[in-house]
């Protein structure tokens, strides 16, 4: 990740999907595995800008297409999305088999 030399913060003129998608899954391995929609879609605004996110057809703040793209490529089955939490996590033995539980 570009790191903007005057702080620890991440470059946002250089930010790409994948370069927020690598921070998604760093995050989520901070946070014990768990990774909030609304935190990420906040941070990712304030760290590598406004053109990461957007509001959905219902009015839900959320991640632009193309990062959620790079992010499940990265995290590979490893990852799910907890639809009633509106979160992302490590999967569990327990899991269905498809990336989204409810």
């Amino acid at each position: 990740m570009t790191q903007n030399k005057k702080s620890n913060l991440p470059d946002k003129t250089n930010a790409t999907a994948d370069t927020v998608a690598d921070w998604m899954l760093k995050e989520l391995e901070k946070q014990d595995g768990v990774l909030y929609q609304a935190d990420a879609v906040s941070s990712i605004a304030d760290l590598f800008g406004e053109r990461f996110v957007y509001e959905n057809d219902l009015g839900n703040a959320s991640i632009d297409k193309q990062v959620l793209a790079a992010f499940r490529k990265l995290s590979g089955d490893s990852v799910v999305w907890s639809r009633g939490e509106r979160l992302w996590r490590r999967r569990e033995s327990g899991d269905e088999l498809t990336r989204q539980q409810n």
